[in-house]
C-alpha cells in the first residue's frame, strides 16, 4: 500500500463517486528529458540512458496498475471518554474525523483545528483506491471527459484548482508540465469491508 494526498474538495469528489482520475506532476527532469516523443508530442517510450533500453513511458511512475493507495486527507482525532467495566473512564478510545465531511466548531465557537493531510497515519485512512491505469500526458492535453473524471465540470475549474495547488511550485498551467495520469477505482478495505 502506498499513500496519496488529496485536497478536501477532491476527497469529497471521490466520496461522491465523481472522481476516478488524478494527475500528478512528473517533477524529475531526467524522466521527461528521456521520453521518446512521437510527432504529436505524446511520450511513446522511456529510454534508460545507461543501457539505451526502451520501456513504457510509465516505467518510472510512483504508482503502477494494481497498486492499492490509501488516501491522506485533512483530519483530526478525538479522544472519547468511554466507560470500561474495570475502569470508570477509559480515555484510550480514539475517533477519527475528516474535514471533507464538513466543518465543525469547538464548543466555545472557535474554529476547529484540523491536522494537515501530510501527517495522517495509515490507521486513520478510510478511503482506499486501486490503480487501474497509468499514462503520461501534458497537462493541457486533458480531454473534456477526463475533466469530468477528475471531478470537475469545466476545464477552467480544473485549471484554477491546479494553479492554486501547483503554480507556486513552478508547475502552473502555463508551464504545461508532463503529468502522470492515474486512473483508479474505490477498493475494498483490508478487513474485507467495502470502503
Amino acid at each position: 500500500m502506498k499513500p496519496i494526498i488529496f485536497s478536501t474538495p477532491m476527497v469529497q469528489a471521490i466520496l461522491d463517486g465523481r472522481k476516478t482520475q488524478t494527475r500528478r506532476v512528473i517533477k524529475d527532469k531526467d524522466i521527461t528529458n528521456w521520453f521518446d516523443i512521437d510527432v504529436d508530442g505524446k511520450p511513446i517510450a522511456y529510454i534508460d540512458q545507461e543501457t539505451g533500453d526502451s520501456y513504457p513511458p510509465t516505467h518510472r511512475a510512483k504508482y503502477q496498475p494494481g497498486d492499492i493507495l490509501w488516501v491522506r486527507e485533512t483530519w483530526q482525532h478525538l479522544r472519547i471518554k468511554k466507560p470500561h467495566r474495570a475502569i470508570p473512564i477509559d480515555f484510550n478510545f480514539i475517533k477519527y474525523i475528516y474535514k471533507a465531511d464538513g466543518e465543525i466548531a469547538n464548543s466555545d465557537g472557535t474554529p476547529f483545528k484540523w491536522r494537515p493531510s501530510i501527517f495522517m497515519p495509515r490507521k486513520a485512512a478510510r478511503i482506499f483506491l486501486r490503480v487501474k491505469e497509468v499514462s503520461v500526458e501534458r497537462l493541457i492535453d486533458i480531454s473534456d471527459s477526463d475533466v469530468v473524471n477528475e471531478g470537475f465540470q469545466t476545464k477552467n475549474d480544473f485549471f484554477a484548482l491546479w494553479d492554486k495547488l501547483n503554480y507556486h511550485r513552478g508547475f502552473g498551467v502555463a508551464n504545461n508540465p508532463f503529468v502522470w495520469k492515474i486512473e483508479f477505482e474505490r477498493a475494498i478495505r483490508q478487513n474485507g469491508g467495502q470502503d
